[in-house]
C-alpha cells in the first residue's frame, strides 16, 4: 500500500469530487426534473411538471404532484430524442444584435411501450440539458433499446 500526499489543495479536490459524485447520486435517485408535454395518456395533463425515474430496476416512473405513471422496461420499444432549437430574436432587438448567434435548446425525450391491452402508448417529455444525457443511457441499458435521434444535433447533444 503506497501512502500519497496530497496537501490541501489535493485534499480540498477530492471533497469535492466526492460531494459533487454524492449530488449526482442522490439527483439520479431523486429522479430528473420534466415536464409532459403530452402523448396518448390522458391520465396526465399536458404541461405537468415533475420527475422522470430511471433508477427502478423494472419501471420508468413519471411521478408529478398529481400523477404517477410506471412502464415496465420490456415494454418500452420506442425510445427517441430531440431538440428544438429556437434563435433569441427578441433579445437580439432588444438588448444586441450578439443574441443571434445565441441558442435555446430544448431537449425532448419520446418513450413509446405497449400497454397492458397491447396497444400502443406514447410519452414525449421535456427534460433538462443537464439531466438528458444520464436518462438516456440509464433508458438504453435498463430496455436493451439504442436510443433513435431525431437528427446529428440532437445525437452530438444526447451523446455529447
Amino acid at each position: 500500500m503506497t501512502l500519497v500526499r496530497l496537501g490541501v489543495p489535493g485534499l480540498l479536490a477530492c471533497l469535492l469530487l466526492v460531494t459533487a459524485g454524492d449530488r449526482l447520486i442522490a439527483r439520479a435517485n431523486n429522479g430528473t426534473q420534466a415536464q409532459y408535454v403530452g402523448g396518448t395518456i390522458s391520465e396526465i395533463p399536458a404541461g405537468c411538471g415533475g420527475t422522470v425515474q430511471a433508477v427502478d430496476a423494472e419501471y420508468f416512473v413519471f411521478s408529478s404532484k398529481n400523477a404517477r405513471w410506471r412502464v415496465p422496461y420490456g415494454k418500452i420499444n420506442l425510445l427517441e430524442y430531440g431538440q428544438k432549437v429556437d434563435r433569441r430574436y427578441i433579445a437580439a432587438v432588444l438588448i444586441s444584435p450578439l443574441f443571434l448567434l445565441a441558442k435555446k435548446r430544448q431537449h425532448f425525450l419520446t418513450v413509446g411501450y405497449s400497454d397492458d391491452e397491447n396497444r400502443q402508448q406514447a410519452m414525449v417529455f421535456k427534460v433538462g440539458k443537464d439531466d438528458i444525457r444520464t436518462v438516456l443511457v440509464i433508458l438504453e441499458a435498463r430496455t436493451g433499446r439504442k436510443v433513435d435521434f431525431q437528427d446529428d444535433d440532437a445525437r452530438k447533444g444526447g451523446k455529447g
